[in-house]
């Protein structure tokens, strides 16, 4: 058994409030340069060098990467021969969000009620997300979403009869709908199985999934890859202006799930895909 004190993960969480706003991982950043040599339409060449530049002024740390500085979804993959100690652990995440966001002045976009509308002032509370893991470590995953994606994003309950045509289908119409709200290019996740709730937090997953890390099931992989060929192929482009990259990413996760049903849940990003990790 090993204790850990919550007030570290207050700290870690505090730290990844304040980087991922600033900073994106190399696996995104690699593929924004790589589409805007490839980009052949002139205009979106322009837009992916202009996300390009604002990456690098963010990098130096005073401005976000996007006003929208997000809704803290908290991942916690807490290893069950860890101890937890020093208080209980949503208040540690809850007062890491309140401080990462404050000292790092960043807009906090949370409501106390979704109906009534008042600001809770401090971006709390953050949604939290627990996974018992083997092991005495815990790790702490950040990931501020913006929703001028989110609210792209779809659940739909299909039958089984859709098969993997109708998955497919219905991914790219998501896509399509989404058109230039969510900032494209945009990342896309893909959850596949489970029940209603767990499909949406798979494809919410399947977003901290590196860019440059195939699904390990070659099905999937395949799926993924003719997934955003197809996307690209909609000629939404850059910030919608038309062009080969719409999308930069596609990523899958699929689960067991019931003889009589296909849940299959599309969780869009934008092209500021940002998440953090620490193990503490």
């Amino acid at each position: 058994m090993r204790t850990l004190d919550v007030r570290e993960i207050t700290e870690a969480v505090a730290e990844m409030a304040r980087k991922t706003n600033h900073f994106l991982t190399e696996d995104v950043k690699r593929a924004i340069q790589n589409q805007t040599q490839r980009e052949p339409w002139p205009v979106a060449k322009g837009v992916l060098e202009k996300i390009e530049e604002n990456i690098k002024i963010a990098g130096e740390g005073v401005l976000p990467l996007c006003q929208d500085t997000g809704l803290a979804c908290v991942f916690l993959e807490i290893g069950q021969d860890a101890r937890l100690t020093g208080g209980f652990i949503e208040d540690a995440v809850n007062e890491g969000v309140r401080r990462g966001y404050g000292e790092g002045f960043l807009r906090k976009s949370v409501v106390k009620d979704p109906l009534r509308r008042v600001n809770t002032g401090d971006n709390t509370p953050a949604h939290i997300h627990y996974e018992i893991v083997p092991g005495d470590r815990v790790k702490v995953i950040f990931a501020p979403k913006g929703f001028g994606s989110e609210n792209m994003s779809q659940v739909k309950m299909m039958p089984p009869s859709a098969g993997e045509e109708g998955v497919k289908d219905f991914v790219v119409k998501v896509c399509e709908e989404a058109g230039a709200n969510p900032c494209p290019p945009i990342v896309v996740g893909v959850g596949i199985g489970g029940t209603f709730d767990k499909v949406a937090l798979m494809a919410k997953k399947a977003l901290l999934v590196p860019f440059d890390q195939p699904n390990e099931d070659p099905y999937y992989a395949n799926m993924e890859q003719e997934l955003l060929e197809r996307i690209n192929q909609l000629g939404i482009g850059p910030q919608g202006f038309g062009g080969e990259t719409t999308a930069l990413s596609v990523k899958i996760k699929a689960a067991p799930t019931h003889i009589a049903g296909l849940p299959v849940a599309v969780n869009i990003n934008c092209h500021v895909s940002r998440h953090g990790e620490i193990i503490l």
